[in-house]
């Protein structure tokens, strides 16, 4: 399907077990309410999500005309649509819920018997090679912190449990009420209706974003181009506009390619080709909004171009922005500022003499290109091979070349970081531009003249104190 990438990561076994306990899976699931008599009820045709994670319904009136004399009744059984629609969304998420509980219980199960079993082995290790002693007692190690987590996660289905009786019992309310106008008072109904639809929402909305625990192998879309360059879809293009951008070097080069899908990308040379004011440096570019952003050329000035009309939407300088390889990934490139979008909007990541050299990490306002916040982190820029953003943590690769990882996050919301150890596929060995789309859930890298896809697993355990 063009522009839906979806692959499963090849992992350590035990990686694989627990990444499997901890992803909540996002995908969209169809459910249908069928009436018991077509003629004389209210047929709901449900979907948990759309792409955007909105939920949507297709209602389809009964033929006969249902209490619609007073302005009272229609609100009623508008209501009653909301609910049973909440009811829907409600029942997708239980059903998540409790398909991975029952992962939660089979691995504590596990976990268990590994425990019984490093006691024996640790009782009687004399008789026992010593690699099987300390294999049991590492994978012991890395299991033993996660207890706490998995009781955590056997609460949210419980709070699923509970979403799901209180749109029972309003259903149940709002149908009496039909058939009985005036016995409830209606504006409280509205206030629970409304107040379970926002705690619904604040729920899937926590579902959407999570921390990367896994990358997937990679999946080599193209071969073509020079040894460095950018390619990308737009994260915020509508429903069926799969267009790719194509963005050859680093350097001295204005020319943007654009293809129709990712099929005519994959398979043909048919592009349109649209010609920027300037030069772009590096392959931080991103399309967002209709426009693309570049970084000027030997500058830090930043550039919002319309696609569209090709023309000049806004400059700014991005301040004490080192630029003209002062303050470049380890690759080089003049790979100073790296543009980025994420679920909450465009970023800029680069380095200023002011921070040593360190990365900083600013989100920027898409519209007027203002620093909207800023942050500085302890991490030097020129010892980083890549970097993106997930959710507004950024994750920074290693290196660019041979044996790669992501081994630092920073997470802006808390102003925090911590070494990680996430190691993915460096197939080509030279990556010059590694980009998240929140879109496809997908990273977009440049390697050695290769356009790469991977996929991503993401991890969110949602606490009833965060709804």
């Amino acid at each position: 399907m063009p522009g839906r990438w979806r692959w499963q990561p090849d992992m350590h076994p035990a990686r694989k077990l627990l990444s499997l306990l901890f992803l909540i899976l996002m995908g969209t699931e169809l459910t249908q309410v069928l009436p018991t008599n077509p003629e004389e009820s209210w047929q709901v045709y449900s979907s948990a999500q759309d792409s955007e994670g909105r939920c949507i319904c297709t209602v389809v009136a009964p033929q006969q005309t249902m209490c619609s004399r007073d302005a009272r009744t229609k609100q009623l059984r508008q209501l009653l649509e909301k609910v049973q629609n909440m009811s829907q969304s409600i029942e997708v998420l239980d059903r998540r819920t409790q398909r991975d509980l029952q992962y939660v219980e089979k691995m504590e199960n596990q976990m268990k018997g590994l425990e019984s079993k490093f006691k024996q082995v640790e009782e009687s290790h004399k008789q026992h090679l010593a690699r099987q002693f300390k294999a049991i007692k590492a994978k012991m190690d890395e299991l033993r912190p996660l207890i706490p987590v998995l009781e955590e996660y056997k609460a949210d289905a419980k709070l699923v449990l509970q979403f799901k009786e209180e749109a029972q019992n309003l259903t149940s309310v709002l149908n009496e009420l039909q058939e009985e106008i005036g016995a409830y008072d209606y504006d409280e109904l509205q206030s629970r209706v409304s107040n379970l639809e926002e705690r619904l929402r604040a729920c899937m909305q926590k579902l959407a974003c999570g921390k990367l625990t896994g990358i997937s192998d990679p999946v080599t879309v193209k071969t073509s181009g020079s040894r460095f360059g950018s390619w990308m879809t737009a994260p915020l293009a509508p429903e069926g506009d799969n267009r790719v951008w194509y963005m050859d070097g680093y350097h001295n080069n204005r020319f943007v390619r654009e293809y129709k899908s990712m099929v005519d990308f994959m398979n043909t040379d048919n592009f349109t080709s649209h010609r920027l004011p300037h030069p772009w440096s590096g392959t931080g570019q991103v399309v967002y909004n209709g426009s693309i952003y570049f970084n000027k050329f030997q500058s830090h000035i930043i550039i919002r171009f319309d696609l569209k009309t090709e023309t000049i939407l806004k400059t700014r300088s991005l301040d004490y922005a080192g630029y003209n390889n002062m303050y470049h990934y380890a690759w080089g490139g003049h790979s100073d500022i790296d543009l980025m979008v994420d679920e909450s909007g465009l970023w800029a990541v680069y380095a200023t003499n002011q921070n040593a050299g360190n990365i900083v990490v600013s989100r920027l306002d898409p519209v007027s290109l203002q620093t909207l916040q800023t942050w500085n982190t302890s991490y030097p820029k020129r010892s980083a091979g890549e970097a993106f953003i997930i959710c507004g943590t950024l994750y920074v690769t290693n290196g660019y070349s041979g044996g790669t990882k992501v081994h630092y996050a920073y997470q802006t919301n808390a102003s925090t970081y911590e070494y990680i150890d996430i190691p993915f596929q460096n197939k080509y060995s030279h990556i010059s531009m590694l980009d998240y789309n929140p879109k496809d859930r997908a990273l977009y890298a440049w390697n050695n003249g290769h356009q790469i896809l991977y996929n991503v697993t993401l991890f969110h355990v949602i606490r009833s104190d965060e709804l």
